[in-house]
């Protein structure tokens, strides 16, 4: 079953000329991938979201009791 907001996209691209439709189809295949990249970010950084927190917190610590150096990018 179709939604509404399909249906109605449907009804708008029905008028375009076909080189127009691609064109739009094509735009809409890259905004939707951006999309689902992004709920999947999200749904990553929601997973790890504790880890970051006690990470932050450790590195916290470690530079208020003097255990952390300046990072040596050199040795990345």
């Amino acid at each position: 079953m179709m939604s509404t907001a399909i249906a109605t996209m449907v009804k708008m691209l029905e008028v375009l000329p076909e080189t127009t439709q691609a064109q739009v189809m094509e735009h809409l295949r890259e905004y939707i991938a951006e999309m689902q990249d992004d709920v999947e970010w999200d749904t990553q950084f929601q997973r790890t979201q504790k880890q970051l927190v006690v990470a932050a917190r450790r590195a916290k610590q470690e530079i208020a009791t003097g255990l952390a150096e300046p990072m040596d990018y050199t040795r990345l």
